[in-house]
């Protein structure tokens, strides 16, 4: 068993996800960055994008949220360069570069995102150098490792 604890970088949509929902995959991720099991990774520029989110959609959630993110105190980056980015527009769209760029200035287990369309391609993968998984697959496979 490996007991160095996994970095994974989230995108926006996980968290979203995991805050609307108490059961399913994305939650039960941010449950294991609270007890600590893992260390979520995030950028500047998704925590603003995801209070956004929570702003204009989910108002009556933007405190549970804010709370939230205080509690689980992920490893919070800076936001990529504009040649970081610039360079990640080559293998994904341009809205999704900057948390692509992102996620590669960090050493990672694993990127998580609900993004299968555009994150889940062999470019992305190749370009990452680390798995770009669904919270569902990332479940799956921490679960393998640790139940061992």
């Amino acid at each position: 068993m490996d007991t160095r604890v996994w970095q994974v970088f989230l995108d926006s949509s996980v968290i979203v996800s995991g805050m609307i929902s108490q059961i399913g995959a994305s939650s039960a991720i941010l449950d294991l960055g609270e007890a600590g099991e893992i260390k979520i990774i995030l950028s500047k520029g998704v925590l603003v994008e995801t209070d956004r989110v929570f702003e204009r959609k989910f108002p009556a959630l933007l405190g549970d949220f804010r709370e939230f993110i205080k509690n689980l105190s992920p490893v919070v980056i800076n936001d990529p360069t504009f040649h970081e980015i610039q360079v990640a527009k080559k293998v994904i769209d341009q809205g999704d570069a900057i948390i692509l760029a992102a996620a590669k200035k960090v050493n990672l287990h694993s990127l998580i995102s609900l993004d299968t369309k555009h994150f889940h391609t062999s470019k992305v993968k190749l370009f990452l150098k680390a798995p770009v998984l669904t919270p569902a697959q990332f479940l799956k496979e921490f679960r393998q490792i640790y139940e061992c």
